[in-house]
């Protein structure tokens, strides 16, 4: 028997650190049985491959490059004898080359790589088994053995008359290496006949063994799954409070010690609640349980002083909570009259126009967080107002009072408005006066421009005696009102009279009933006027406002004001008039950088919603 020798050269695909593909060549001589090499070349030169020699040279000169193959090395293939790894997965962008596989009493024949690869089922859970089908007729069980003993151990072989068997392995992944093998045509010896040859088909296969350990394994996982997550809830839960021990004279002694102790009281009155629960208390033990009541009972003064502690501590938290809010609310009002001098013509000029934004940006900002501080304020002194009232009557006497004074202090307010209307009329005499005195000097001249000059005082004396007529009727009907004040105001002291008398019996009922536990003061300081002078500032300036219909800025009011008293805040008004919310409302006037609050009366509208 002759023998042939050839080199074959085997790759190794590794992947670096840097997942980068390296190819190692390996040399490794391999003795491959050959009984005859006329047929040999013949095969090999059938299939398009040029049979190599004992240098690695092609024997054949005439061999096509076209195939993709180098010559001497061929491509790496699972199969080949010696290589007991699997070779990584390919990218599907990479032409798979595959090889010759020899074995001891056959030869495997790569199938075209320009045909489509061979169809499979889809694959089934655990899936170790595999149909192969298209066996030669003279194959048998120990050649199928050895053609597939090298995809990795073989479980058992169910093999058919039919040219096909079922071959099941030990791994899954052994399954992927018997596919490699799907389309390979298979060759007994060097025979040609058509019962030595076949095309290899291999595909999935179902089994119930394959199903039934797949199952099971599965069962298996979702076992430690559950063990996992219930060894993990029990180490999250929290442990357990520990049991209450049972009832005897030493564990009676040492819980009345704790119920003594304020810090262990909670405790050992749980234990004595489950003691009397479980039906501990007999005759014997009575004396024992009754002291242990006793003691707990006497906790019940030190729990009211507590609760009566902590009452305390809130109301003076409320306090300090009021008087922090009435601070902020005063650095409010700061803030707000800075941005209002700001916003007066005298500095509003030098600032450029994204400034001048700026500015009015915060100061609506802060008017509105002062509104909302204001109205929180305002809410805490309603609440304490609301627990400091007792009767009716005595809201009904304030409100009466406080009308009262409104109805005053009007009054003066007009008196004020009709003196301010006279020195107005007398300015306008005064400026007749001196036109008249142009006019006639103008007549005196010798002008060019006569005609015009007498034209436009001709004019300008028509406008001011129509503006004089005006102010007349203006001050006749404040004349009138003034009377009608007067009058109401006889009326008002009539009521005063009567109220005082109202009163007077009020407290002497107060001081009789035992039930009221504030007096009337408190009531009266509860108001939003909080003393005379206030009264006479809301008249008059309720007056002026009545006056202008159309509103009034803070500023004219405040320098209206001035003339009567220098003293006068700004922001003292505007928080009067503030909180005056029935009498007075503050409104925006103009567009863009004329945008001007102005304050109105409403007085009379609250009276009609009355």
């Amino acid at each position: 028997m002759q023998r042939d020798f050839r080199w074959l050269w085997v790759y190794e695909i590794g992947y670096g650190a840097d997942n980068s593909r390296t190819l190692n060549v390996d040399s490794t001589a391999m003795t491959l049985p050959m009984s005859d090499p006329t047929a040999w070349a013949t095969a090999m030169n059938n299939l398009g491959m040029a049979p190599l020699g004992i240098a690695g040279q092609p024997i054949l000169p005439d061999f096509d490059p076209a195939l993709g193959m180098m010559t001497g090395i061929p491509p790496i293939t699972p199969m080949m004898p010696g290589l007991g790894i699997v070779p990584p997965p390919i990218p599907p962008d990479m032409p798979v080359v595959k090889e010759i596989i020899h074995c001891k009493s056959c030869t495997l024949f790569p199938p075209n790589p320009n045909l489509p690869p061979p169809a499979t089922r889809e694959r089934p859970p655990g899936c170790k088994t595999v149909f192969v089908g298209g066996l030669p007729e003279n194959g048998t069980e120990q050649i199928i053995v050895e053609v597939f003993e090298q995809c990795g151990e073989i479980i058992a072989i169910r093999k058919s008359k039919k040219n096909f068997c079922h071959i099941r392995f030990a791994e899954e992944y052994m399954v992927d290496k018997a596919l490699y093998l799907s389309g390979y045509r298979i060759r007994l010896g060097s025979s040609t006949d058509k019962k030595d040859t076949g095309r290899l088909h291999v595909d999935f296969a179902q089994a119930r063994d394959d199903l039934y350990e797949w199952e099971c394994k599965q069962r298996m996982l979702a076992r430690e799954e559950r063990h996992r997550r219930r060894m993990e809830e029990e180490r999250l839960r929290p442990p357990s409070p520990p049991p209450v021990v049972h009832y005897s004279d030493h564990e009676c002694s040492i819980v009345a010690e704790k119920l003594k102790d304020d810090s262990k009281f909670s405790e050992a009155v749980q234990t004595l609640l489950t003691w009397i629960e479980r039906g501990e208390v007999n005759r014997r033990s009575a004396n024992n349980f009754y002291s242990m009541i006793q003691s707990a009972n006497s906790h019940v003064r030190r729990l009211v002083n507590e609760k009566a502690a902590h009452e305390k501590d809130m109301e003076e938290a409320k306090e300090k909570f009021k008087q922090a809010l009435s601070g902020i609310l005063i650095q409010f009002e700061q803030i707000v009259a800075v941005y209002h001098s700001a916003s007066k013509q005298k500095a509003w000029d030098h600032f450029t126009k994204a400034q001048r934004k700026n500015i009015s940006v915060w100061c609506k900002q802060a008017e509105e967080i002062r509104n909302i501080h204001n109205d929180e304020l305002m809410g805490i002194r309603r609440e304490e107002e609301m627990e400091m009232s007792d009767d009716e009557i005595e809201e009904t006497t304030e409100t009466k009072e406080t009308e009262e004074s409104a109805l005053v202090s009007q009054a003066e307010a007009l008196k004020e408005e009709n003196d301010s209307l006279r020195w107005q009329l007398d300015a306008y005499r005064n400026e007749v006066e001196l036109l008249k005195q142009e006019q006639g000097k103008a007549h005196r001249e010798d002008d060019p421009n006569k005609e015009q000059q007498l034209k436009l005082l001709q004019q300008a004396l028509q406008g001011m005696q129509q503006h004089l007529l005006k102010v007349q009727e203006e001050y006749k009907k404040k004349e009138a009102e003034l009377e009608k004040l007067k009058d109401d105001k006889l009326q008002v002291e009539k009521m005063l009279e009567n109220l005082k008398e109202k009163e007077s019996c009020a407290s002497r009922l107060c001081a009789s009933n035992q039930d009221s536990e504030y007096p009337l003061e408190k009531t009266m300081n509860s108001s939003p006027i909080k003393s005379e002078r206030e009264a006479l500032l809301v008249g008059i300036i309720s007056t002026f406002l009545h006056v202008h219909p159309f509103g009034a800025s803070i500023e004219y009011i405040c320098s209206y004001l001035h003339r009567l008293d220098n003293k006068i805040c700004t922001s003292d008004v505007e928080c009067l008039m503030g909180r005056l919310q029935h009498t007075f409302k503050q409104e925006m006037t103009g567009v863009g950088a004329s945008l001007e609050k102005r304050w109105k009366f409403c007085g009379f509208e609250g009276l009609k919603l009355t």
